[in-house]
């Protein structure tokens, strides 16, 4: 199946979604938005807003191991990194891995930031302040098909990921040898199931928590439960608007 995951245009709109600053994704639009709205951080919120790491104490900071699968472009990586000592950040798209990569080196990634049709801006835009690239490795995987010597992880982070695999249930069977005992996972789907994506008879049959808590609860303990925001820009007149219904696991 074609990956529609590695056009240019979709990897300068994810790099603007991840690292582009609230100016960068608002100018030329006439939403009268603030720059701290939330959905304009997505990828730094569905790491700290979920306030996973209040039940790490300070001993084990740099020391955990985290692996962030459908890491996309990379933001969310580079987050983690700040308190974990390793990161395996996985994504299907070769660009967008690439890209990473890039980043991770120091390298600007220049950004057509779209207007209307093909007329645009281009933008540069750079690796986050703090993070500790070094931390991180960035590879092209694929989440229902992980390898099987990546080792179990302190933290598994998934955001927006479930809904766009066409077997999601390969995914969430994997998960209870991926996270270690008292570790934590974070999973955030939009619940966009569409048969693009994923076939009919591979879709929840009733709601998507059903489905992640009928596949999870033997070996996990539901801890929290909130909707994170996120806006993608599409060009200047078109936002995507949504909310990721984003669960936090202990794992038993």
């Amino acid at each position: 199946m074609k990956n529609g995951y590695e056009s240019r245009r979709l990897l300068d709109q994810y790099l603007l979604f991840h690292y582009g600053s609230a100016e960068q994704i608002l100018q030329g639009s006439h939403l009268d938005w603030q720059p701290d709205h939330e959905g304009l951080h997505f990828s730094v919120a569905t790491v700290f807003s979920t306030l996973i790491f209040d039940l790490i104490s300070e001993k084990q900071e740099g020391s955990l191991r985290a692996l962030d699968v459908g890491c996309a472009v990379g933001r969310s990586s580079f987050e983690l990194s700040r308190l974990c000592g390793e990161v395996m950040a996985l994504d299907y798209s070769q660009a967008f891995i690439h890209a990473a990569q890039q980043l991770q080196q120091g390298q600007p990634m220049r950004v057509m930031r779209y207007g209307e049709g093909q007329v645009g801006s281009e933008l540069d835009v750079s690796l986050p302040t703090g993070v500790a690239a070094e931390r991180i490795k960035f590879e092209v995987g694929d989440a229902m098909n992980l390898r099987e010597d990546l080792g179990s992880f302190d933290l598994v982070h998934a955001a927006n990921l479930l809904c766009r695999l066409s077997e999601p249930m390969r995914f969430l069977e994997r998960l209870p040898a991926l996270v270690k005992p008292g570790g934590q996972l974070v999973l955030a789907t939009p619940c966009s199931w569409s048969e693009e994506f994923t076939p009919l008879e591979n879709q929840p049959s009733g709601t998507t928590l059903d489905l992640i808590r009928s596949s999870l609860g033997e070996a996990f303990e539901l801890k929290r439960e909130l909707e994170l925001p996120f806006v993608i820009r599409d060009h200047a007149r078109k936002f995507q608007i949504s909310t990721s219904q984003t669960t936090v696991w202990l794992r038993k």
